[in-house]
């Protein structure tokens, strides 16, 4: 069977946590989009980590690890990052990478830059890793698979090709050196013997373990709100993070996929620019901030201080529907241990009328959040390991945003470990 551990939200949910528990219980885990601009953090009995393109199960021995063909892949980070985790104690992971996964190659990172200093205060907020030019390449039929990189003539035309068109760019409107095809050539001969022998045809290999009675795991990075369809764009990123998606990264039947855990957080926070209607703001949001997640709301791969907010019951309802949700894992409950009274946000008021579903990208920017105050528990709650043991009112919170979203809540996260959750 094929599992899916998704975001409802803006990202920053907490998936890398519950990736790594249910891990335990997989085969396979298999990171299906997105490159190293965003990272899950872990705690785990190794240490802390910050994964940014390693699927979650590496801290698992019995697990292979994929890295599907819908992944922008930096493979310097990846290898800095295995390098790091075996550094550490963790046993050298087993890792496949799908050999039609394409390459995020320097000039992506420096496209990037160049165009968020040109667009300067309109910029998106990018974490400058090259992202969106790379998934404009691949979609423009301008990116490098790996398995190019062992056809060096067809390599060197192309690359050829690329500057070319890069060049004009780089040169007349940003004002920066040309590109030299020699020299990307020579990074791609380093990037292929890095990668050699973990390249395999990951359709194939992940068919045949689902004929065996194998499980995979697909671990999305960021989360609904961030989806280029479905999600609150411009302000999205540039790969597909719903779980549909992961079918067509490892090439599998979409009906494989047959439990979906999307996870939310049990208040909102997000990264970079775009609509947040539930944001708070000033002294409010800092304590909210210090309080949330192991070690405060910062972001695992950038460090900047993530925007926090209440619970959002119209963006998580709809995070959770395009998801196909079946499960809900509700995340970091035990950061509202400080608060007297929590309020939620039920609806959204626009021009004046109360809306219950969440809106087009446009209607959003003129959203505003109708909120209700539930009272808060004001105990700390780590190390409970029962639903029913849990504080009447922290009980009450989560049934009402159960209730609210309409889907079932069956994981509660109430603290960083890996045994600190819930299951209901």
């Amino acid at each position: 069977m094929v599992k899916a551990i998704v975001g409802a939200n803006w990202g920053d949910e907490g998936k890398g946590k519950i990736t790594d528990v249910l891990a335990e219980d997989a085969d396979v885990v298999a990171r299906f989009q997105g490159g190293a601009n965003a990272g899950h953090t872990i705690k785990n009995k190794y240490g802390k980590f910050a994964l940014h393109t390693c699927p979650s199960g590496v801290f698992n021995e019995n697990v292979t690890n994929v890295i599907g063909s819908g992944v922008a892949l930096d493979v310097m980070k990846l290898k800095s990052e295995v390098d790091e985790i075996v550094s550490k104690g963790v046993p050298r992971p087993a890792i496949l990478i799908s050999e039609r996964v394409q390459l995020l190659m320097p000039y992506h990172i420096l496209f990037d830059v160049c165009e968020e200093e040109r667009l300067s205060g309109k910029a998106f907020g990018s974490t400058k890793s090259g992202i969106a030019p790379f998934y404009s390449d691949k979609y423009a039929k301008k990116g490098i698979q790996a398995c190019e990189l062992f056809d060096e003539d067809y390599l060197k035309e192309k690359l050829e090709d690329i500057c070319t068109l890069k060049n004009v760019m780089l040169t007349g409107l940003y004002h920066k050196d040309p590109l030299d095809p020699k020299e990307l050539f020579e990074t791609c001969m380093e990037y292929r013997d890095i990668i050699k022998p973990y390249l395999t045809d990951v359709s194939l290999y992940c068919t045949e373990e689902l004929k065996k009675g194998k499980t995979i795991l697909l671990e999305g990075q960021l989360g609904s709100m961030k989806d280029p369809d479905n999600g609150i764009y411009p302000m999205v990123t540039s790969s597909s993070p719903i779980a549909s998606y992961g079918a067509v990264s490892l090439g599998i039947a979409p009906h494989e996929i047959t439990k979906i855990v999307t996870v939310s957080k049990a208040y909102s926070s997000a990264v970079g620019a775009g609509a947040f209607t539930s944001e708070i703001f000033g002294d409010e949001a800092e304590e909210l901030r210090q309080h949330g997640g192991d070690g405060g709301e910062y972001g695992a791969t950038t460090g900047r201080p993530r925007r926090v907010g209440w619970y959002d019951c119209v963006a998580s309802r709809y995070g959770c529907r395009v998801q196909g949700t079946t499960d809900v894992a509700f995340t970091v409950i035990d950061a509202l241990g400080y608060l007297d009274e929590i309020p939620v946000c039920t609806d959204y008021e626009i021009d004046g009328k109360r809306v219950h579903e969440f809106p087009n990208p446009r209607a959003l920017e003129k959203a505003r959040p109708v909120l209700t105050t539930l009272p808060g528990w004001k105990c700390d709650i780590r190390g409970i390991r029962k639903f029913e043991d849990l504080p009447e009112k922290c009980r009450d919170y989560i049934l009402f945003i159960e209730k609210q979203i309409g889907y079932p809540v069956t994981m509660i996260s109430n603290g960083p470990a890996r045994e600190d959750i819930i299951y209901r």
